[in-house]
């Protein structure tokens, strides 16, 4: 069994926005369905993708609620810093601090997960 965490940086807007989400979520189904660990975390401007994932009508939205039990959370720093740290908090989504107000790449490292950036 891998251990594996999907990390999200890309923003919402641009041309490879809507595929390297597609592709991440993709990715962690894949991961989930073949019986591997698999944890999503949204950092950067990212953390704007959990809005729109949590609209009915949005493209991912089953793939995104499928995975809910497999997210992580949200870099705390950059949902502040990307003004979005209130609706991430209303979706339920926990605000990371492992490394200051910043979610830790070391931490996950450490605790054995291969790290698959989009």
């Amino acid at each position: 069994m891998s251990k594996i965490a999907i990390v999200v940086l890309t923003d919402t807007e641009g041309g490879e926005a809507l595929g390297r989400i597609v592709n991440a979520l993709t990715a962690a189904k894949e991961f989930k369905d073949g019986g591997d660990r698999v944890t999503v975390i949204f950092t950067g401007t990212g953390t704007k993708w959990i809005g729109e994932l949590t609209k009915a009508d949005h493209l991912m939205h089953s793939v995104y609620s499928g995975l809910k039990d497999q997210i992580a959370g949200a870099c705390g720093f950059c949902a502040g810093a990307f003004g979005v740290a209130d609706e991430v908090k209303a979706e339920g989504v926990y605000l990371l601090s492992d490394y200051g107000q910043n979610m830790s790449y070391r931490k996950l490292v450490q605790d054995g997960f291969q790290i698959i950036t989009f």
